[in-house]
């Protein structure tokens, strides 16, 4: 890894009217390294990435590319001058085949009539060996989400890239493919590629990159080779207060012989999951592993209707009933917090009030169905000041919010019917340490006050720290139950991977 900066930032600012989204930030990236860009929701990090592929430019401040002072135009002059942004959200064609997808800037810009598909199958084939072997001729629609990233990635090197931006790039993948994409950036740098990794997961962090750079509240902080610090260093100096523990106290005294707030018994769909039974007590967080594809979140939208099993039986409460719409389960109690928050948890362009009022309008109707804005305005503030939602007006569109404000919004969404169980796949996906803590405090007061909740996250550390019981599932049926006194990342993996079964059956 070279000394000499590649790119440097030099005391870049930038406003948007009177928000000051970037004050004095200095930054540099070393040819071949790969730099990671880490800081709560809202600190800069959005903003400073859109500045180095030109969506944006500056309102101050200098960009230095390999020595010389720079103005980038856009993203089609970063591309020219070796910059490669490949966003959170995959921006693929998917009814065309990879590689078109891969030279579609290329495709675009040609003026001959017809397209020479052998040739750009040939060439997608070169870039894709560097990467992956994954078929150029296939259509993008049938590639696994991981795949889709690397096509991404495979864009950006045909133009020579030797600055890749990669902006939380394990949020959608699992453990093996996330393996998989460690590996390539690894190659990359050994090719002289340097890497501006952004993420919020402290592992990734510390076992992938060479050096961290934290801004907080539109400011540089610091930068710090990864080898010098540890976790906590990082976390002190991302939040800039003191969290205390990241999880709040487990319940006490959790009566196993008390009426079930929500009883399942040998839930069946035959294509998803088999023979799903548990409780939920009173006062306790149940938690639901096991690895990505196990059938963890359809098990979660069978219970509310959103899918429709074949067999099995719902008690809520000591009584037993069929759920045959998620329509349903709100009138029962039962609510669904998705885990994908912008396609289904929000409604980005509608205002908070419109999302806290939007699974039962009725509320803040009149007797002859209008709706009375002011009782959905006080709706929207009374749950906002219950989960200390920190917003500029609640007229504001929600894509106004950072990653965590808006999963509050969310989650009053769920209060808003005043559920009995609230439902809650990755609860915690996609928002900052600070955000984490709030949300997981906010979890065990909803279960102090009667609220049942069942939480399912791919994250061992969240799991074992917030749940008080943890059932994992392994290819659909539930492979065991994981209690207090047995709370280990190895335990749960046994159970997740089918190794415990293995083991028995030996």
């Amino acid at each position: 890894m070279s000394e000499q900066p590649i790119l440097e930032l030099r005391n870049i600012s930038k406003s948007f009217g009177a928000v000051k989204a970037l004050q004095g930030v200095s930054f540099e990236l070393r040819k071949g390294e790969i730099h990671a860009l880490a800081g709560e929701n809202g600190a800069g990090k959005s903003t400073m990435m859109n500045i180095i592929d030109g969506i944006l430019q500056p309102s101050d401040g200098e960009i230095i590319l390999r020595g010389k002072k720079v103005t980038i135009d856009g993203p089609a002059d970063a591309q020219k001058r070796g910059i490669g942004l490949v966003h959170q959200e995959i921006a693929l064609c998917p009814d065309v085949s990879v590689a078109e997808n891969i030279f579609m800037a290329a495709t675009n810009a040609r003026r001959s009539l017809f397209m020479d598909y052998a040739g750009l199958k040939k060439k997608a084939a070169e870039i894709l060996a560097r990467l992956s072997p994954i078929d150029p001729a296939v259509n993008v629609e049938k590639i696994s989400i991981s795949n889709q990233q690397i096509v991404e990635i495979a864009k950006a090197l045909t133009l020579d890239c030797e600055i890749l931006i990669l902006d939380e790039p394990t949020a959608a993948l699992t453990e093996t493919e996330a393996v998989a994409l460690f590996k390539i950036m690894q190659k990359l740098k050994e090719d002289g590629i340097s890497i501006i990794y952004i993420s919020h997961r402290m592992a990734e962090i510390f076992e992938q990159c060479d050096r961290v750079t934290v801004l907080r509240d539109g400011k540089y902080i610091c930068t710090d080779n990864v080898a010098d610090i540890t976790p906590d260093d990082l976390i002190g100096k991302l939040v800039g207060r003191d969290l205390g523990d990241l999880y709040p106290p487990k319940a006490e005294n959790i009566d196993a012989s008390a009426t079930p707030l929500l009883r399942v018994k040998d839930l069946t769909d035959p294509e998803r999951f088999r023979n799903i039974s548990f409780d939920l007590r009173p006062g306790e967080i149940l938690g639901v592993g096991g690895l990505i594809g196990s059938g963890r979140s359809e098990i979660l939208q069978g219970i509310c209707g959103l899918y429709h099993h074949d067999s099995g039986v719902v008690e809520l409460g000591g009584e037993t009933f069929r759920i045959n719409s998620y329509q349903e389960s709100i009138k029962k109690g039962i609510v669904y917090l998705s885990e994908d928050r912008k396609g289904e948890g929000v409604f980005l362009d509608l205002s908070i009030a419109q999302n806290v009022s939007a699974l039962d309008v009725d509320q803040v109707s009149t007797a002859t169905g209008v709706l009375d804005r002011k009782a959905e305005l006080e709706q929207a503030k009374t749950l906002g000041e219950r989960l200390n939602l920190k917003h500029g007006g609640l007229d504001l569109p929600v894509s106004s919010l950072s990653g965590g404000n808006q999963q509050k919004v969310a989650i009053a969404k769920m209060l808003s019917v005043n559920p009995k169980i609230i439902l809650m796949d990755e609860p915690t996906r996609g928002i900052d340490v600070g955000a984490k803590v709030e949300i997981h405090a906010l979890l065990r007061r909803l279960a102090e006050e009667g609220i049942g909740l069942v939480v399912v996250s791919s994250e061992l550390p969240e799991l074992i720290g917030l749940c008080d019981r943890i059932l994992v599932i392994c290819e659909g049926e539930l492979s065991g139950e994981v209690g207090p006194d047995e709370m280990t990342e190895e335990r749960i993996m046994e159970l997740a991977s089918g190794l415990h079964a293995s083991k028995t059956a030996a």
